[in-house]
């Protein structure tokens, strides 16, 4: 078919800014997602088309239990929705929408063996373990899944920035050989505590995957827990709160979290305190006051029968409505 054919007859929908943000379901969901990539997300749902996608396909690219991925799928799905994602949100599982294995596909047929190679996550594991081949690939998935959506923003911290940047280069290379086919994405940062660093070792991301949760602050923590690991959070010498995230990593990271979750300025929060113990007491109530109506929301939604299973069925039916109308379109433009 000829690219003006396949563009005519499938015609990009751009009318409205488009969002997507993915969590992958290989751990319990976290301050640190809630404050990067929840709330901002949540934010957006006033002034974007926000669609919100729990990727349980790149939970396979490690070694995995499948009923913990099964229960981890379903409480993230759970979770987000307490956040506050709103009805107007498309808010699905991955693999419950087939489409996005079928676009996979068509995307790998125009994407470098060398462009995945490189990535890289896949750089750092490869020659150390045995490395699933779906960890080299599961970039192009990730492509798919933004291109499936015709999305125009996709939140994206550091360590995703390569990815996205994949997934352009794919869409342009694709809209450049087969005729306009996709919206090439751009990535949205939020700003203040975009990446929040683990409360034992601020020099590393707080993150599901940390061999230790005592510096990971679980959306579903309770109150003691989150006083307990706030507590026993790394600081630095020095009794003088000042916001230095260069010389002092680990007090910069407190005043980032506070910041965040009161929406301020780390340097302004700063001013307010005059020991690390005042400073800790106001973050351990600054974070339970966050965490407290979405703990109460998440009860509600596990606790009614059969409630998730809808929602979750319902997700799926209105994101295969635009995922269906992308393959179509992509299929004709490459030849199918």
């Amino acid at each position: 078919m000829s690219t003006a054919t396949a563009t005519r007859q499938s015609p990009i929908e751009t009318q409205t800014l488009r969002r997507l943000s993915g969590f992958k379901p290989t751990g319990e969901l976290h301050l640190g997602n809630y404050l990067g990539a929840i709330r901002p997300t949540l934010d957006a749902q006033r002034t974007t088309e926000s669609i919100v996608m729990i990727a349980d396909l790149h939970a396979l690219t490690a070694e995995h239990d499948p009923q913990r991925l099964r229960r981890l799928t379903r409480e993230a799905l759970a979770t987000l929705l307490a956040a506050g994602t709103a009805p107007t949100t498309v808010c699905y599982v991955q693999s419950d929408v087939p489409e996005h294995a079928e676009l996979h596909y068509l995307l790998e047929c125009a994407t470098g063996h060398g462009e995945a190679a490189r990535m890289i996550q896949f750089k750092e594991r490869v020659g150390r373990q045995p490395v699933r081949l779906s960890l080299l690939t599961y970039p192009v998935l990730m492509a798919a899944d933004i291109l499936l959506h015709d999305a125009d923003e996709v939140p994206v911290g550091d360590d995703q920035a390569q990815h996205l940047e994949l997934a352009r280069d794919v869409a342009n290379r694709f809209n450049t050989r087969y005729g306009r086919t996709f919206v090439v994405p751009r990535g949205a940062s939020p700003g203040v505590a975009a990446r929040v660093m683990d409360l034992t070792d601020p020099t590393a991301k707080m993150g599901k995957s940390s061999t230790s949760d005592a510096g990971v602050i679980g959306l579903l923590d309770e109150p003691d827990t989150v006083r307990r690991k706030v507590m026993r959070a790394v600081t630095d010498p020095g009794g003088q709160v000042v916001y230095d995230p260069d010389r002092r990593p680990g007090l910069a990271n407190l005043l980032e979290i506070l910041a965040a979750c009161e929406r301020d300025q780390p340097d302004v929060v700063a001013l307010r305190f005059d020991s690390y113990a005042r400073l800790k007491e106001a973050l351990v109530d600054a974070i339970v006051d966050v965490l407290r109506p979405i703990q109460g929301r998440y009860r509600g939604i596990v606790a009614e029968r059969g409630l998730l299973e809808d929602i979750r069925r319902d997700g799926a039916e209105r994101a295969r409505d635009r995922a269906a109308r992308t393959v179509a379109r992509a299929k004709a433009a490459i030849g199918l």
